[in-house]
């Protein structure tokens, strides 16, 4: 029988430093059949294999290349070099300074230039700095420290992981395998990308202004007449193109107007955390007065933190009567400025066109009172408003600019979405060709459908850009994955406890008007120094998405008091992470938000000393410090207590404690009498006789008072 010529795949292997497992599957994927790893491979099946582990290994190259370009980092071989060099250099310096320390020997006088260059290549060599943008592979981590791949797998096995130079690593794991190799790891943020060094130009932005009210009381009869207005100062027969938002101007200012489709779109907005309006621009009609959409409508402006203007419109009509909406506004907390509050009122006739002008004015003068200024030089930043599917355009969406310039030609990112402005239009369907602060433009050139308050970014190039949006998906993943959506109650607490937020909100629907102002009238009264109940909105009926929506945004919760859910607002609540709760009893309803208060309040801390002891000797340790030898004079010392050092009645350190000992043991703790030696953490400045209280903080739960 005729032997077969070539070597064998674990003969390969061995030589190519793969694993004959490894090199066998390579070959599958070229297309070779292999029976074992004893098959025998021809020179042409060899030379194949090598073209390609070497085709393989300058692709890996050239990418670690571009992420070290990203990140500022030096390849490997040039750091390499770099660090050859600076031994050489340090090497000549040695001899050098031998040399001049025989010149000193023999009374020549040595220059000290050289002091101040070693100096500064002692701390190059010591500053030792890894950036990364996140997760690694081993493979991609070998690179960056310029190490075998192999020493960073069996630094894994180590720490008890069991790893393949694909597999990655989490940022932790990144950062103690770096210690080891003598660098400090800092997370390099996909955000910092977009971050400007500094903004010029900043300037006086146009308001932006949402239009609210109930249904009928004239907001689309006042916005097409402000927009006919705006058309005839500028050339009749115009058509405005629908792009969800407008900029009109007056007395040679400008003013943006959103023309949202109702308050469930202004809140989905604030809900995705888009702050877009300036202004909230409350129509309500003079024969019909406030009603149930009104209510709704403050309500949503309130929990946006916006300015109300109220436009009393229908003047014209004979059973007008101004007076009234102003009673009405002030029952409400909208007292008007001509009976001393502070609400802007203008009566107009959005049909005839009365009192328009002095609107307007009154957005202005509002808007120079908040002061409104953006930079409007830089990388573009704004908001996406709406997104559809134009027959003849592709993917559009309108957006608002909040800060730069956008021009067309650049990449943007708007939520996970990639695109490229390939062209943008304004409100009359005229194309432009750069948009600046509080200007809304419909954008082409998305690749897919951005959705309404996600955050538009510009770039300049066009890799930073995709790689931002797919680094965006991977995140939505990992929270979708991890619940960070839906954690309601913890995102409320955590913002007490920052002093972000000292109020809980409530939406309440009840069965009747009665119900509800029964439960706003109690629960309004439930309220502690950090934190106290807003009673964000109130109505009758059942639970629909408009509250789920309101409750988001204003991060509370809904009592549904003897009423329904709806199907949609089911849906919604799970998908936002708004509590829902359903009560047949009143007073169940107070129980249990005074109980979700409490749980809400930062507990009190409470310093209990449990022990003293003295130092009586102070031993010196290599490789771990100081250790204070101490007696316990009084109660305990344990372990895990905090402690302050005391000297001559002052406290000169205030920390923990790293080791407690019993002779040659840790113990937990030591009591009245007995000896031990102390290790602190962080702090080795002990004398002897210097007095150590120990203590205990403990958390005591609030209550509120009845």
């Amino acid at each position: 029988m005729k032997e077969e010529k070539g070597k064998s795949i674990a003969k390969l292997a061995e030589e190519l430093g793969l694993s004959s497992k490894a090199l066998k599957e390579i070959l599958k994927s070229m297309g070779y059949i292999v029976k074992s790893i004893r098959s025998k491979l021809d020179e042409e099946m060899e030379r194949k294999v090598r073209e390609k582990l070497e085709e393989d290994k300058k692709k890996e190259e050239e990418s670690v290349k571009r992420k070290m370009e990203i990140l500022g980092l030096k390849p490997p071989r040039e750091e390499k070099e770099e660090k050859e060099k600076l031994k050489k250099t340090l090497e000549r310096k040695v001899e050098e300074k031998v040399k001049k320390t025989m010149a000193i020997i023999e009374g020549i006088k040595p220059k000290k230039r050289y002091k101040k260059e070693e100096e500064e290549k002692i701390i190059l060599e010591e500053k030792k700095i890894l950036k990364i943008p996140g997760p690694l592979t081993c493979a991609e981590l070998s690179k960056m420290l310029a190490v075998p791949v192999s020493s960073i797998i069996h630094k894994c096995i180590d720490m008890g992981l069991f790893v393949s130079m694909n597999q990655i690593l989490d940022v932790d794991t990144i950062s103690l395998i770096a210690e080891d190799f003598g660098y400090e790891t800092q997370v390099f943020k996909l955000e910092e990308i977009i971050k400007e060094e500094k903004k010029e130009k900043v300037l006086k932005r146009p308001p932006i202004v949402t239009v609210m009210g109930h249904v009928d009381h004239g907001k689309t009869t006042l916005l097409d007449y402000i927009r006919k207005t705006d058309v005839a100062a500028k050339e009749y027969g115009k058509i405005t193109q629908h792009i969800g938002a407008y900029q009109i101007e007056h007395h040679g200012e400008k003013i943006t107007f959103i023309d949202t489709p109702g308050h469930e779109a202004f809140t989905a907005l604030r809900a995705r955390g888009a702050q877009v309006t300036d202004i909230a621009l409350l129509v309500v009609a003079a024969n019909e007065g406030v009603k149930e959409q009104t209510l709704e409508a403050i309500s949503h402006a309130r929990a946006a933190n916006v300015p109300i203007i109220v436009a009393i419109n229908k003047i014209d009509l004979p059973n007008a009567n101004p007076e009234m909406v102003k009673r009405q506004l002030s029952e409400i907390g909208l007292v008007p400025e001509d009976w001393g509050g502070d609400t802007i009122t203008v009566n107009i006739s959005a049909l005839k066109g009365e009192g328009i002008e002095e609107l307007l004015d009154a957005i202005l003068v509002k808007a120079e009172e908040i002061g409104l200024f953006a930079p409007f030089e830089g990388k573009a930043k704004g908001i996406i408003l709406e997104s559809k599917i134009d027959r003849g355009k592709g993917p559009v969406a309108t957006a608002i600019i909040q800060e730069g310039k956008l021009k067309v030609g650049e990449c943007i990112v708007a939520g996970t979405t990639f695109g490229k402005v390939r062209a943008m239009y304004n409100e009359w369907g005229e194309k432009v060709f750069e948009a600046t602060p509080s200007t809304p433009v419909l954008i082409q050139g998305f690749e897919e459908l951005p959705e309404a308050g996600d955050k538009l970014y510009a770039f300049e190039d066009e890799k930073e850009a995709k790689k931002f949006a797919e680094e965006k998906k991977l995140l939505k993943k990992e929270q979708i994955a991890r619940g960070e959506l839906y954690r309601a109650l913890t995102d409320i607490q955590e913002k007490i406890r920052k002093g972000e937020l000292k109020e809980l909100g409530i939406v309440i629907k009840a069965d009747c008007q009665g119900s509800a102002d029964a439960l706003s009238d109690v629960l309004s009264k439930l309220e502690y120094e950090e934190v106290k109940t807003l009673i964000v909105h109130k109505g009758v009926g059942i639970v629909t998405e408009s509250d789920v929506l309101l409750a988001s945004a204003a991060k509370g919760i809904i009592i549904a008091f003897n009423t329904g859910i709806d199907l949609k607002a089911k849906e919604v609540s799970k998908r936002e992470g708004v509590l829902i709760k359903e009560y047949k009893l009143i007073y169940d309803v107070i129980d249990d938000v005074r109980k979700l208060l409490e749980g809400l309040l930062e507990p009190e801390i409470k310093i209990v000393k449990i022990g003293e002891a003295e130092i009586k000797r102070i031993f010196k340790i290599s490789g771990v410090g100081k250790v204070a030898g101490c007696v316990v004079i009084k109660g305990k010392i344990a372990r895990n207590s905090k402690i302050k050092i005391i000297r001559n009645g002052d406290v000169i350190f205030e920390g923990e404690i790293e080791s407690l000992k019993r002779f040659d043991e840790h113990v937990k703790e030591v009591v009245e009498g007995y000896d031990c030696g102390i290790k602190f953490k962080g702090f080795d400045g002990i004398k002897e006789g210097d007095l150590i209280e120990a203590y205990e903080e403990i958390k005591v739960p609030k209550k509120l008072e009845k």
